[in-house]
């Protein structure tokens, strides 16, 4: 059949899977629920689909009073963790006739400026990033309907918080060295104010404290490459004591820089020293040997806060519980040298 050159409407997409033009505002207003089948409403999208209708949001916006956009607040668009962020918020966004708008507060520079005259006139809602929480205040985003990500649900600004289990993660890590043999490791941390690192600290030091003999130091790095080649550099060759056998790196772009501090002491991984990241990102398995890490689930992070917000909107309980992540074992962990 040739496609038509006029526009497709509501009432054809009513007659084409059999219902009326109320029923195709429900559902595609997603406002179906309680009122028609789950079976009605599948029937209906996919009429839309096969179609290729596309609802007028413009008016249907103005009658609602709502624009349909939600901003996504992150610390930098230059991490591919939070590009997947992005693409898991708009996926479901876009699924619910939502757009997604980035603001990004790029790291050492603050936050970026305010895309918009008035954020609370042009948006419905923020999904924010614990890292980026200051961004909040310049576009008094705190006043809106929010979702925070990786905060601290005791102390969130939000009205729901989705969070991944970072303390799993460590626990993880830190029973991986444990078994191996390690009691001497040093932790590369993030030097960011945010829960999510609080969090890794604290963790990671309450499970080695667990077992006797275990020594743990820490050092701090700004989350950069270079960052953390001096900081892995300084810490191995000025403390005195036991050389570490196992360094903990927060995330996977410290673990990158611990490598090459490695390499210029003629260190050897994982023989005479193992290294371990959190992320799972593209480089984990660029670097030689591969870098055992934890993945978190970037894209599922990202619908998960969308949906959260959705419900904040439409007045329900978002769905409840942290993220699953798990550690994913290659060539960067081997057992200590001997002595």
């Amino acid at each position: 059949m040739a496609p038509s050159s006029t526009r497709p409407t509501s009432r054809d997409v009513a007659q084409a899977a059999g219902v009326s033009q109320a029923a195709v505002s429900l559902v595609l207003g997603d406002k179906w629920r309680g009122r028609v089948s789950e079976a009605t409403a599948e029937r209906v999208r996919h009429a839309a689909r096969e179609l290729g209708y596309r609802p007028n949001l413009a008016a249907r916006n103005l009658r609602l009073g709502r624009t349909r956009t939600v901003l996504l607040v992150v610390p930098a668009l230059t991490t591919e963790f939070f590009a997947g962020v992005y693409t898991g918020a708009a996926r479901v966004a876009a699924e619910h006739g939502f757009g997604v708008v980035l603001y990004p507060s790029p790291e050492g520079i603050g936050p970026a400026r305010d895309p918009f005259a008035s954020a609370q006139a042009a948006l419905d809602g923020v999904i924010a990033s614990s890292m980026a929480a200051d961004a909040l205040t310049a576009i008094r985003g705190d006043q809106l309907p929010l979702v925070m990500l990786d905060s601290d649900p005791a102390g969130s600004l939000g009205a729901a918080t989705v969070n991944l289990d970072i303390a799993d993660a460590i626990r993880q890590v830190a029973a991986h060295l444990l078994d191996l043999g390690h009691r001497h490791i040093l932790h590369l941390a993030a030097d960011v104010p945010s829960w999510t690192f609080e969090i890794r600290a604290k963790e990671l030091a309450a499970h080695l404290a667990a077992v006797p003999g275990t020594e743990l130091r820490t050092t701090r790095a700004p989350i950069s490459i270079d960052g953390a080649l001096t900081a892995t550099e300084t810490a191995l060759t000025t403390t005195p004591g036991p050389r570490p056998t196992a360094i903990v790196c927060d995330d996977d772009k410290l673990a990158a820089g611990a490598y090459k501090a490695l390499r210029r002491l003629d260190l050897r991984i994982p023989d005479d020293i193992s290294v371990t990241g959190v992320d799972d990102l593209g480089l984990a398995t660029a670097i030689d040997p591969e870098l055992t890490t934890v993945r978190l689930d970037a894209e599922l992070f990202g619908e998960r806060g969308m949906q959260a917000l959705l419900a904040v909107l439409e007045g329900r309980q978002p769905q409840s519980g942290d993220i699953p992540v798990h550690l994913v074992v290659r060539g960067s962990t081997a057992p200590p040298p001997a002595a």
